[in-house]
């Protein structure tokens, strides 16, 4: 009779453990499920880090070599100058012993970045559709290269340069060196010609850093393009352009290649006695701020730009194009050191929205896919831009990859009148003069409170 009754328990027993165990898998299986929609969203790259030093660490290099060799990692990039650390591969069972060293500050995920370009196919410029991808922050598309447009031609003033009024200025940024952080800069174009004064290649392709997709050409256009005969002329046509590759021919990156820029970037700037005191970042990914520069969430990429920023460089970022808040979105949430970008639409270069709607909206109202949100500083043109491309041509595309450019281009000239200036004082001294709300332009999203880019006074 016990043992019939222990039987009896034991299969009951089984029956109670049977669903509590099926329910405590499928939490497991769950959870796991929501950690890897979560790793996708934000754009991890599984295996890749980033490695950050703390400041007490003397012998970088020692410690470097010391923690690759010992974790039988696989080195990517090295930094000296926006962080002192390294990126490299690591398996996971080796991953914990770098957490662990004592030497280490942190360790980042590394996480995917790419261009932020919107397509579109009605610019008053060209009928031919324009072939760039519309892409996502928090996720890589593969960008094609757009078709070519028009060869040389007779140069004409370019609808954003019109609109933000940085035509005829007697201020032209001269002395002022810029850092185009993106997929390099065709430097042959004969609108450039002369005007790359260095760079560097932080992606694994070939090619040194040279643009090969086009995007980072046509930012470098806006920003700084020759006021000769040829073509358009940028915001300030006497600066001076670095040409920064991070992203490669299909326009896509990584945190890694992207802080390798800015440790290249912050080893030229004034703190190190170097040139460069403006940064474009026309790119973005998955992320979200801690204010803190990195250090409460272990934000690698947060850290770097705030020592780049603490170097004496001004950075300014797209906002991005999801048509959300920049909350979730890097580095366009890095309130505390960078400048935010969002985008206007403007067909026909002056205030007021009497001009043809866009395919991003009316005349003058804030581009349908812009992000928008409490870490936005100012809006400028972004929609229909013409600017320079590869093959020595001229394209028209959109995004906010467009209008950020015009920001760092309006930077450079209050630098160039006020030398020395703090990123605080740059962001300010614009936001100032910008365009009011009612003032020339509309916001029937009701989510755009930032002034719109004016160049008048500067």
């Amino acid at each position: 009779m016990y043992d019939d009754c222990m039987n009896i328990r034991r299969r009951l027993s089984l029956l109670f453990l049977l669903p509590v165990c099926a329910a405590l898998l499928f939490f497991a299986f769950a959870s796991a499920d929501a950690r890897d929609e979560r790793a996708d969203r934000e754009g991890r790259i599984p295996g890749q880090y980033i490695v950050v030093f703390k400041d007490s660490v003397e012998d970088v290099e020692a410690a470097e070599n010391d923690i690759v060799q010992l974790s039988r990692g696989e080195r990517l990039d090295s930094y000296r100058s926006a962080l002192s650390g390294f990126s490299a591969r690591f398996s996971d069972a080796d991953l914990a012993a770098v957490k662990n060293d004592p030497r280490v500050e942190f360790v980042s995920e590394d996480r995917v970045v790419s261009i932020d370009v919107r397509a579109d196919s009605r610019s008053p410029q060209e009928d031919s559709r324009i072939s760039l991808q519309a892409d996502r922050l928090s996720r890589v598309t593969p960008t094609p290269l757009a078709k070519a447009g028009p060869t040389i031609q007779a140069q004409s003033l370019p609808t954003g340069i019109n609109r933000i009024n940085a035509e005829g200025l007697a201020n032209t940024g001269a002395g002022v060196n810029v850092a185009v952080i993106d997929t390099g800069i065709l430097s042959s174009h004969p609108d450039l010609s002369g005007k790359v004064v260095g760079g560097k290649n932080c992606t694994r392709a070939s090619g040194g850093y040279t643009d090969q997709n086009g995007h980072g050409t046509h930012v470098a256009g806006t920003i700084a393009a020759s006021n000769n005969s040829l073509g358009v002329v940028g915001v300030a046509p006497s600066a001076k352009l670095w040409s920064v590759r991070v992203l490669d021919r299909n326009g896509n990156g990584t945190w890694s290649s992207v802080i390798c820029g800015l440790d290249y970037v912050t080893s030229k700037a004034p703190a190190k006695g170097g040139p460069i005191t403006v940064a474009n970042l026309s790119l973005g990914g998955g992320g979200a701020s801690d204010n803190n520069c990195g250090n409460s969430n272990n934000d690698a990429l947060h850290k770097a730009i705030c020592r780049t920023r603490d170097a004496g460089v001004t950075l300014v970022v797209a906002a991005g194009n999801s048509g959300a808040n920049t909350s979730g979105a890097v580095p366009a949430a890095y309130d505390d050191a960078v400048i935010t970008v969002s985008a206007l639409a403007d067909s026909n270069g002056t205030a007021g929205g009497g001009g043809a709607a866009t395919s991003f909206g009316a005349d003058d109202t804030f581009a349908s896919f812009s992000n928008y949100g409490t870490a936005v500083d100012i809006g400028a043109p972004g929609v229909w831009i013409n600017s320079t491309w590869l093959s020595n041509t001229y394209k028209t595309i959109s995004g906010t990859s467009m209008a950020s450019p015009h920001v760092a281009g309006a930077a450079a000239l209050y630098i160039a009148k006020n030398p020395g200036a703090s990123w605080t004082a740059v962001r300010d001294a614009l936001i100032a003069a910008g365009e009011a709300l009612g003032a020339g332009h509309t916001d029937p999203s009701s989510k755009h409170p930032e002034p719109v880019l004016r160049a008048d006074t500067l």
